[in-house]
């Protein structure tokens, strides 16, 4: 592993959604300072417009990762950076976007674009083969 800072973000989504990825990212890059979740649970739009903005002042980030194109915490995250400027929002989030992201080094926004092709890259179906189990 390299002695560079690790990038630091937020991930946001519905419920335990941002616990999940960050936990999970954490345990594998060692990580687990450069993430700070939130979720919008409990919350109104311009809660969780605020809880976003707090965690990336905590963190000192430039980067938010969301769960889903239409959701709340993507809406928050997209008028957030709107307002502030240089805050940069990938959609989508996955473990293994995310992952990406925190091993980087080439930047906050360079990182947040590879990692966003890596989380497509990383979406694998394997068919069933053979009939269901029951049928």
């Amino acid at each position: 592993m390299s002695d560079a800072p690790a990038a630091r973000a937020v991930v946001a989504g519905h419920g335990s959604f941002a616990d999940g990825i960050v936990s999970a990212v954490g345990h594998i890059s060692g990580r687990s300072g450069a993430l700070r979740a939130v979720t919008n649970e409990g919350c109104d739009a311009a809660g969780i417009e605020a809880a976003i903005g707090r965690a990336l002042d905590e963190l000192g980030a430039h980067v938010v990762f969301t769960d889903l194109p239409a959701g709340s915490c993507t809406m928050a995250a997209r008028r957030l950076a709107r307002a502030r400027g240089g805050v940069t929002v990938v959609v989508g989030a996955s473990a293994a976007a995310v992952l990406d992201f925190v091993m980087g080094e080439a930047g906050a926004n360079a990182d947040a674009v590879r990692a966003a092709g890596r989380g497509r890259e990383s979406l694998t179906v394997f068919e069933a083969t053979g009939p269901a189990r029951g049928d």
